[in-house]
């Protein structure tokens, strides 16, 4: 299913607003911030530079199965540095296909250099049925008669 749209018209719609931390902070901090921020993830920087996202998926497998403690886990220890990126420019199909691809379910929006937002595949799910939800109203509403055919 081909989704219209870019990364940056979800933007648009759902803010630019991001919450970071760093490889230096206890993974307690990071999920202390998820849950104050009510996300689901945190962009991981490094002097202005993404270096990875943690996830509560992250926490639960990484610490809670291997029963470490979050109080003593840094977030570097447990980061998976193998970090996707998108631009506002990409469209959301591509999006979807990476993180089918990849197996994530965030990707932090880069533009020149900085990190100017990010999706997440409930992003794009959402994108993709408002999409077609517009798509089956304008339909009907040729059906109806509303647009000149």
């Amino acid at each position: 299913m081909e989704v219209q749209g870019t990364v940056r018209d979800i933007l648009k719609s759902k803010g630019s607003e991001v919450w970071t931390t760093t490889a230096d902070a206890t993974v307690y901090e990071a999920i202390g911030l998820m849950g104050e921020k009510n996300v689901g993830a945190l962009v991981v920087v490094e002097k202005d530079v993404v270096v990875g996202v943690l996830s509560e998926r992250d926490y639960s497998r990484k610490i809670v199965l291997e029963g470490r403690t979050s109080r003593d886990t840094k977030v570097g220890e447990i980061l998976n540095k193998a970090v996707r990126t998108v631009r506002l420019g990409d469209c959301i199909s591509v999006c979807m296909e990476v993180m089918t691809a990849d197996r994530v379910r965030h990707l932090p929006v880069i533009e020149d250099g900085r990190l100017v937002g990010l999706i997440s595949m409930g992003d794009l799910v959402r994108w993709a049925m408002d999409s077609q939800e517009d798509t089956i109203k304008q339909l009907h509403g040729y059906i109806a008669g509303e647009y000149p055919g």
